[in-house]
Order: structure tokens, then C-alpha cells, then sequence
């Protein structure tokens, strides 16, 4: 794995192999913190507009439960 690092680091522009692995650390850690720390709310939004729900409805909802809580 090491290896590989090193020799893609260049490539990306990067210093050394040390620097790309905390870039795929961070990528990796961004993606998994979205997935499970994010609100439920914003997650249940995200699978309603993967299934098809306007943004239009979505958007609606959104402000009506801002309305509600302000």
C-alpha cells in the first residue's frame, strides 16, 4: 500500500505518500461523517430527493419546519 502511495503522490501533485494518505483519511472521514453524524433531518431530505421527491416539496417543507421552530 505503501508503494502505491508513492507512487501515485506525485502524480496528485503531492509531496510525498505521507500527504496523499491523510488526504484519503480526511475524504474518507468527510463521507462517513455526512452519512452518520449528520441530523436525521437532513438525511431523511438526502433519501426523499434520491427517491424522486421534487426539491420544490422538499424546499417547502423545510421552511415550513423553520416557521415552526422560530
Amino acid at each position: 500500500m505503501v508503494e502505491s502511495l508513492k507512487e501515485i503522490a506525485p502524480h496528485k501533485g503531492l509531496a510525498g505518500h505521507q500527504t496523499l494518505l491523510k488526504a484519503y483519511i480526511s475524504e474518507g472521514l468527510r463521507k462517513d461523517e455526512a452519512l452518520f453524524l449528520s441530523a436525521p433531518s437532513a438525511r431523511l431530505i438526502e433519501a426523499l430527493r434520491k427517491h424522486g421527491m421534487s426539491d420544490t416539496i422538499l424546499d417547502e417543507a423545510v421552511k415550513g419546519l423553520e416557521v415552526e421552530a422560530g
